[in-house]
C-alpha cells in the first residue's frame, strides 16, 4: 500500500534520517552529526607467567655401621643405617657445602667405642657394644663429588667402625651373661635422696672386675661432697639424723650388696645399719656405708670378667643393680630372715628445721623395732655345698620428727 505524500515527507524527519535523498535540514540549522560508534575497550595482554625456578633437591648423606648383638650367648649380626640431608650446592666446589660436610664428619667421629652393656628386652637380656666411627674423608669426597655430577639425590659415606676393647664377640668368647640382680624400693624418698641415689648408682655402673678382683664401694663412688655431684640430706648419726652430703647413698650400697650376695659371691666387708630402715623392706639384707669407717667389699670369684650395671625407674621408684659374668653353675638359696631378741621401738626424737614454724612437725623417719636378724645363704656347686650366715643387730629406733627451732622436744627423748 503506497503512503500518502505527506507521510513520505515527514517520515525521514521523525526517524532523524540524514542520509535519505531529499531529506535536508531546515535552513540555518546545522546538519546533525553522524552517530559515534565506540569500539569495545581492549585490555593490554597480561605478560606470560615466568617459569618457576627448579628447586634443587637436597643431598641425602647416608652411612651404615655393623652393631652385632649377644642374645642367649650367640652373636647375631645387626647393621644400623643413618642419614642426614644437606642442601644441594650449585657446585661441588661450594665452600659452604664443604664446610657442612666437614662438620658432619666431625660429628660422626665424636661417637666413641663403648664396652658391651646389657638391657632387658621382655624376658631376656640382650648385649650390645657401641662402635666408634671413623670417616675416610678422601673416599667419601670422591663419592659425594660423583653423586653431584650425576645428579643423584643420595650418597653413602665411607665410614669404618672402631670396636671397643670388650665387644660382643669378646663377651661371647668369655661366656658372659646375666648372673643376678639386686633390687630395692625408694618410694616416698625426698628429692635430695632420689638425686643422691641416681648419682651413686651412676658411679658404680659400668665397672668391670677382673677374676679375683675386689669390688670397693667407697672407692667406686669417690668423695661424698657437692663437688662430686651429691646433695645435702639426712643421714643417721648416733641416735638421730643430721644433714650431710650424700644422704640416701646407702640405698645404692644395699642394692649392690643384694646383687652380690644373691649371686653367691664372697662378701669380705658388710655393715648393717644401726637401725632398721623402712626403705629396705625385710631386715637383714642392708649394707651401710660411711667412709672411711664403713665400706662394702666383695670378690669376683667367677673366673671371668664381671660387669656391674645400674638401672632405676622413677615411676615405680625402684633401683636395680645387675651383675653380668660367667655362670659357673653355682646355685644360691637365701633363707628367710630369722629374728630374735626383739625390742619394741622407743619414743621418737626431734630435730630443728628452720623452714618450719609454730606447731608444724614433719616426720623424717619411721620407727622400727630392734633385734638380731640372721639370713642363711646356701651355695651348691655340683656335689659341693656350703653355707654362711649373715648376722645383723639392730637397735630399736623411735623415728625422727623435724620441728621448728626452739621446740622444747628437740633432743628428746
Amino acid at each position: 500500500m503506497a503512503l500518502p505524500l505527506r507521510l513520505r515527507f515527514l517520515l525521514p524527519l521523525l526517524l532523524g534520517c540524514t542520509v535519505l535523498p531529499g531529506c535536508q535540514p531546515p535552513a540555518g540549522q546545522p546538519e546533525p552529526a553522524a552517530p559515534t560508534v565506540t569500539a569495545p575497550a581492549v585490555r593490554p595482554a597480561a605478560p606470560a607467567a615466568a617459569e618457576p625456578e627448579p628447586v634443587a633437591q637436597p643431598l641425602t648423606v647416608q652411612w651404615t655401621a655393623d652393631e652385632p648383638q649377644l642374645i642367649g650367648g650367640q652373636v647375631q649380626a645387626r647393621s644400623l643405617s643413618f642419614q642426614r640431608e644437606l642442601p644441594r650446592p650449585a657446585s661441588a666446589d661450594d665452600p659452604a657445602f664443604r664446610n657442612r660436610l666437614e662438620a658432619l664428619y666431625t660429628e660422626l667421629e665424636q661417637r666413641q667405642p663403648r664396652d658391651i652393656r646389657w638391657r632387658r628386652v621382655g624376658e631376656r637380656w640382650v648385649g650390645a657394644a657401641q662402635h666408634g666411627w671413623a670417616v675416610d674423608r678422601e673416599a667419601s669426597w670422591e663419592r659425594v663429588r660423583a653423586a653431584l655430577a650425576a645428579g643423584e639425590t643420595s650418597v653413602t659415606l665411607a665410614v669404618r667402625t672402631v670396636a671397643p676393647q670388650r665387644d660382643v664377640a669378646w663377651a661371647a668368647a668369655q661366656g658372659l651373661g646375666h648372673l643376678h640382680s639386686g633390687q630395692s624400693q625408694f618410694a616416698g624418698s625426698p628429692d635430695f635422696r632420689v638425686h643422691n641415689i641416681r648419682v651413686g648408682a651412676d658411679k658404680v655402673a659400668g665397672q668391670w672386675l677382673e677374676p679375683g678382683e675386689t669390688f670397693d664401694f667407697n672407692a667406686s663412688v669417690g668423695q661424698i661432697n657437692a663437688a662430686n655431684g651429691f646433695q645435702e640430706g639426712y643421714v643417721i648419726t648416733g641416735d638421730t639424723l643430721s644433714m650431710e652430703d650424700g644422704g640416701g647413698l646407702c640405698q645404692v650400697s644395699t642394692t649392690v650388696f643384694r646383687a652380690a650376695f644373691g649371686a653367691g659371691l664372697p662378701i669380705t666387708e658388710r655393715h648393717p645399719h644401726s637401725y632398721q630402715v623402712e626403705y629396705y623392706g625385710e631386715p637383714g639384707l642392708d649394707a651401710a656405708v660411711y667412709a672411711p669407717g664403713k665400706n662394702l667389699r666383695w670378690v669376683n670369684d667367677t673366673g671371668a670378667p664381671l660387669l656391674v650395671q645400674a638401672e632405676w625407674n622413677l615411676e615405680t621408684e625402684q633401683l636395680f643393680i645387675h651383675l653380668f659374668g660367667r655362670d659357673d653353675g653355682r646355685e644360691v638359696t637365701l633363707g628367710d630372715p630369722q629374728i630374735t631378741d626383739f625390742a619394741p621401738p622407743p619414743d621418737p626424737t626431734f630435730v630443728a628445721d628452720p623452714a618450719l614454724h609454730g606447731e608444724e612437725a614433719q616426720r623424717l623417719d619411721m620407727p622400727a623395732p630392734g633385734g638380731r636378724v640372721t639370713v642363711t645363704r646356701r651355695i651348691q656347686r655340683g656335689d659341693q655345698v656350703s653355707e654362711d650366715q649373715l648376722v645383723s643387730r639392730y637397735r630399736p629406733w623411735g623415728g625422727v620428727f623435724a620441728v621448728p627451732p626452739g621446740d622444747g622436744r628437740i633432743g628428746s627423748p
